[in-house]
């Protein structure tokens, strides 16, 4: 008797212990389901050149800009700061890139996707530009800087014609008359370190109406736009100082160097 009173409790023990489990697995299932649902997908603001304005506010500050007389139709700024400069840092963050509109564009017409392939192009191209002189991270540090850029000035063209139903926009993006305003700040203090703002106006002819458009030549114009702001953004880390002997001595110490790149070696 106490055997099958043994044998009934362990029954309905165990069967408790199932319901129990269950519950937590649905109530689990519950619980992720109301946080996915209350994680709104991300919005993409839309940024615009104030009217009458010069620069279109993205820099932290834009006080200390002079002509650079080695990069044409730019303004620059670098940190003589012995503690905040260039070579100081052995790691970089580089953010994904802000978009501004021209002052008179109609953001309505603006294709989320289209900007969205913009953003993605540029910020691997000066990745590209910018991964052998800087260890890319994650991670604010004491030592990282975080690199800041922006694309100013992006218009929106007319309808587009193209058949191409998956990757086509419905208009066009003209980035012909589009700058390049560019920081690198200390990624724990905000500190700005170096400046650039890069007005090469490329003209007629570069635009895209594709999400596919770098690997498709009839937007060659626009890619080549892309990749040399990348190369000049490089130029700039590039001639951000002169090492001092201080320079030289930590570099030959360090796993993790800034390295100026072959081509400015030949300069």
């Amino acid at each position: 008797m106490n055997n099958e009173r043994i044998s009934a409790g362990n029954t309905l023990l165990g069967s408790a212990r199932v319901i129990f489990g269950a519950r937590v697995v649905v109530a689990a299932a519950v619980l992720l389901s109301l946080c996915a649902c209350s994680q709104a997908p991300e919005v993409l603001t839309v940024k615009r050149i104030p009217a009458g304005k010069e620069y279109s506010g993205f820099l932290s500050s834009y006080a200390n800009l002079k002509p650079n007389a080695n990069m044409e139709n730019e303004v620059s700024f670098v940190s003589t700061d012995p503690v905040k400069n260039v070579h100081k840092y052995v790691a970089i963050i580089v953010d994904k890139p802000e978009v501004y509109l021209a002052t008179n564009s109609d953001a309505k017409l603006l294709p989320d996707k289209g900007r969205e392939s913009l953003v993605e192009y540029f910020q691997d191209a000066i990745s590209r530009a910018v991964e052998d002189a800087f260890p890319i991270v994650e991670t604010p540090g004491p030592l990282v800087l975080r690199l800041r850029t922006a694309l100013v000035g992006v218009d929106v063209g007319g309808a587009t014609s193209t058949d191409q139903k998956e990757t086509g926009l419905d208009h066009a993006i003209n980035i012909g008359k589009v700058g390049v305003e560019m920081e690198l700040v200390d990624s724990e203090t905000g500190q700005q370190v170096a400046a650039a703002v890069d007005r090469e106006n490329l003209g007629d002819g570069a635009s895209i109406a594709s999400t596919t458009f770098s690997r498709e030549e009839k937007y060659r114009a626009a890619t080549e736009a892309f990749d040399g702001w990348a190369s000049r953004l490089r130029q700039f880390l590039d001639s951000a100082h002169e090492l001092s002997s201080e320079d030289v001595a930590r570099i030959e110490q360090t796993n993790f160097p800034y390295v100026p790149s072959r081509d400015s070696k030949r300069r």
